[in-house]
């Protein structure tokens, strides 16, 4: 059974967290609010998203001081060299060369942490309306089949200006 993406264009944000009351009473959970202003997290009552963008520095810093201990403790000991008794493997000069490994890991895995989690890139530009970007409101979902009809009146009896459904347009 194959979901279908609807969008419900609102003039005011009454109008949609109206049908976005109706949608979670419905059993409809996860939608989402794309708008031309900054509205808090929340205020639609739609589900909070999750990330897990934090865990890419910390393996990229890991990675980063390991291959920096590789290289440098491992160029030490393949090319041993004693000078003035002096231990094989320079312990201190070896710590600026960690630091800026670990960082360098940190930085990398961050930007990529910040790709992947932004789910770039979208090749697919998906249901979308201009008008959002002139001040309107607008709940995107994916329902069932079946559900189509009811997500449909339910974007109707909030007085959305317009419903699109993948594959077609209704006007609402």
């Amino acid at each position: 059974m194959a979901n279908r993406g609807m969008l419900g264009l609102f003039q005011d944000s009454s109008s949609a967290v109206a049908a976005a009351d109706a949608l979670k009473s419905s059993g409809v959970s996860d939608f989402q609010v794309l708008s031309d202003a900054p509205y808090p997290e929340g205020a639609f009552g739609e589900p909070p998203s999750h990330h897990r963008l934090y865990v890419f520095p910390f393996i990229g810093a890991a990675l980063g001081l390991s291959v920096a201990l590789l290289l440098t403790a491992g160029t030490q000991l393949a090319y041993p060299l004693v000078t003035g008794g002096k231990p094989i493997l320079a312990i201190p000069a070896m710590f600026v060369i960690c630091y800026e490994g670990t960082m360098l890991g940190a930085v990398l895995f961050t930007i990529l942490g910040v790709i992947f989690e932004s789910r770039l890139p979208r090749f697919g530009v998906g249901l979308y309306d201009p008008r959002i970007t002139e001040g309107y409101l607008a709940l995107e979902v994916a329902v069932p089949e079946e559900q189509v009809e009811q997500i449909e009146e339910i974007f109707r009896g909030a007085n959305a200006i317009d419903i699109k459904v993948e594959g077609r347009v209704a006007a609402g």
